[in-house]
């Protein structure tokens, strides 16, 4: 394959990307950019539809890190390729040219790269309380509000479900649009009278499983 002044080897390319393999998360997409033009596309879950040959676009990340001999690490809009996505930029030299190395992830990656919340702050009245996730057993959207409930209690966060389905633990299970529920807290699975699952908690709460997140539950809970 040859691009501008250098010609690199498929076999060379695929090498790097088998490295990156070993420690990027499986859905990612990498691209590699040598000289003016992309060498290399591998897509990934996340796919921004980058063609092999395509023309390096002036404000991207692998023009910024070639352009800046650095790592790049930002947010991109959806303005160059027509998808939003968060790039990881590193910068690569193939036969002596300059190039960079694009870990393609979704948009909100970098938000799931914290730290997962070890509390929430809930409101009752005018009093607020902080409660370890640990005590809370589910939460809910409702009224364009987002309420947690703990030891039998209800509390409303300024937090989105969206939000805290990305930061809270692995034991938290989104199975509704309308709720998350901390998989500690289910006391047992059944299905009401149309046959929809519902999980049944052990302070007595029923929560509807959606037909969107069923396999996702399915798979998670192990049945």
């Amino acid at each position: 394959m040859t691009m501008g002044r250098t010609a690199v080897s498929k076999e060379v390319l695929l090498q790097y990307a088998m490295i990156m393999e070993d420690w990027i998360p499986k859905d990612a997409a990498i691209a590699i950019a040598i000289g003016e033009h992309y060498v290399y596309y591998a897509a990934g879950l996340h796919d921004i539809r980058l063609k092999e040959g395509q023309v390096i676009r002036p404000g991207s990340i692998a023009d910024r890190v070639i352009m800046e001999q650095r790592k790049v690490d930002t947010i991109m809009d959806n303005s160059l390729f027509g998808v939003s996505y968060y790039g990881i930029g590193y910068p690569i030299h193939l036969n002596g040219e300059p190039g960079a190395l694009v870990v393609i992830l979704p948009p909100n990656y970098h938000v799931l790269k914290h730290e997962p919340f070890r509390f929430l702050t809930g409101k009752q009245q005018d009093d607020w309380s902080l409660l370890p996730v640990e005590q809370i057993t589910h939460i809910e959207s409702l009224q364009k509000k987002t309420w947690f409930y703990a030891e039998n209690e209800r509390f409303n966060t300024s937090h989105t479900l969206k939000d805290l389905h990305l930061r809270l633990p692995n034991t938290f299970l989104r199975i509704h649009r309308s709720y998350i529920v901390n998989i500690p807290s289910i006391h047992r699975i059944s299905r009401d009278f149309s046959s929809n699952l519902i999980l049944i908690l052990k302070d007595g709460t029923e929560l509807p499983v959606s037909q969107t997140y069923i396999n996702e539950v399915r798979k998670v809970l192990g049945f």
